[in-house]
């Protein structure tokens, strides 16, 4: 079991190329106990965005804070504190930061897991 403060996990820069301005906290995973899933708070800078990718796993997201747009296959939905994202098993996806504060967001994803297939390397629309 854990309780920690999330300010004292440390962030690290995203791990795929082509992201801009990610940076990446893992607060609960295998190490913590956790069988199934692994918890992360993702925060991308204004302008920043994830790539846009796609993995055989679901994603679960609520957003803290900021504004921005996911895509969602070929669709893209503004976003905002408390929405609430899921991400389908192959679904291209991409997180854009486009407000003026960072864009934060908790992803609960399978603990085993693929790595992402990226789509496109280039920069976001």
């Amino acid at each position: 079991m854990k309780v920690e403060q999330s300010a004292n996990i440390a962030k690290k820069p995203a791990s795929v190329a082509g992201a801009k301005g990610v940076e990446i906290r893992v607060l609960i995973a295998k190490d913590d106990g956790a069988p199934n899933f692994a918890m992360r708070m993702f925060e991308v800078q204004p302008g920043g965005y994830s790539t846009l990718e796609l993995h055989r796993h679901p994603h679960a997201v609520v957003v803290l804070r900021g504004t921005g747009q996911v895509v969602l296959g070929e669709e893209t939905h503004a976003i905002a504190p408390h929405d609430c994202v899921y991400v389908a098993p192959g679904a291209k996806h991409q997180f854009r930061a486009t407000g003026t504060e960072p864009l934060g967001f908790l992803c609960v994803v399978d603990r085993v897991r693929d790595r992402p297939v990226v789509v496109r390397h280039d920069k976001a629309p």
